[in-house]
């Protein structure tokens, strides 16, 4: 009986490809965290035009000021010390003074100095915003852009005005205010009282001899200071509280602005000073 040839079955496989992969949704979460970080980047760009040229140099004076943060830790475990109960008598426990380090609260101390500074700081960077921004939008105060500069020393935020012949301060060789000065320290008057910080006024001349160079009893000296005095009268007349005057002083040519020409005009000038606390402590320390 002939065999029949067994016809070997036929087995074929399909693969079903998975493409879920294309339908998921990670690339939405990318593709949102991007459109929310270009919304942000464009909000702030947008934010950052908007600023006037005064608002921008308040704004990078303050980032230029290093941030001060103490970071003070509770207690670790290895520094904790245990009393057993029953043993003999604590040596180191000691009635009145203890001698024992309390440096969480030196720490403390310290960081709380450190943001009173950083506030002074802030405070002061403001003033000199809110001068700049008055300048700006004043007219009448428009050409005063040229002839003042403002800086933060050791003391304390300083604004100089500056002289020119063309629009002099005060008269030649006298200390008679001209009137458009007296009005640039009435509007500087009003800022100067939203803060609590005192004030010290100084007179600068040039290099020019005052008069008769041999006449000793009015020299440059005199004249710097009572131009500082008349400054301080202008201040108070246009409300400045009388107690933020700490000192009125005069130097004469002693410190110029162009220490390369001594004739300036620019040399001649009335120097504002809003004292940090500590400046004006230590001023009082040395009275």
């Amino acid at each position: 009986m002939a065999s029949k040839e067994e016809t070997p079955p036929i087995i074929i496989k399909k693969n079903r490809g998975h493409h879920s992969g294309h339908h998921g949704g990670s690339w939405k979460i990318a593709y949102a965290d991007f459109v929310t970080a270009m919304m942000a980047f464009f909000l702030l760009m947008w934010l950052l035009a908007s600023l006037n040229k005064a608002q921008k140099e308040g704004l990078a004076e303050y980032f230029k000021q290093p941030l001060k943060i103490s970071l003070i830790s509770g207690d670790s475990m290895g520094s904790r010390e245990l009393t057993v109960q029953g043993g003999g008598d604590n040596l180191k426990k000691k009635d009145g003074q203890v001698s024992g380090d309390n440096q969480p609260a030196k720490e403390g101390q310290q960081s709380t100095a450190g943001n009173l500074q950083q506030n002074e700081m802030k405070q002061l960077q403001e003033l000199k915003s809110n001068i700049m921004l008055s300048i700006d939008n004043d007219p009448s105060l428009a050409e005063l852009k040229d002839r003042m500069l403002m800086d933060v020393t050791s003391e304390g935020l300083r604004i100089q005005l500056i002289d020119n012949d063309d629009k002099p301060m005060f008269g030649l060789g006298s200390d008679e205010i001209d009137p458009a000065m007296a009005q640039i320290l009435a509007k500087i008057t009003v800022l100067l009282n939203e803060v609590p910080n005192k004030v010290t006024i100084q007179g600068h001349t040039d290099a020019h001899p005052y008069h008769n160079p041999e006449d000793l009893e009015q020299t440059n000296w005199e004249l710097s200071t009572q131009r500082a005095n008349t400054a301080r009268r202008a201040l108070l007349k246009a409300g400045l509280k009388e107690d933020k005057v700490m000192r009125v002083t005069g130097y004469a040519s002693t410190v110029l602005l162009d220490k390369k020409n001594p004739l300036n005009p620019k040399n001649r000038r009335i120097s504002i000073i809003v004292m940090k606390k500590n400046a004006s402590a230590k001023l009082l320390e040395n009275d």
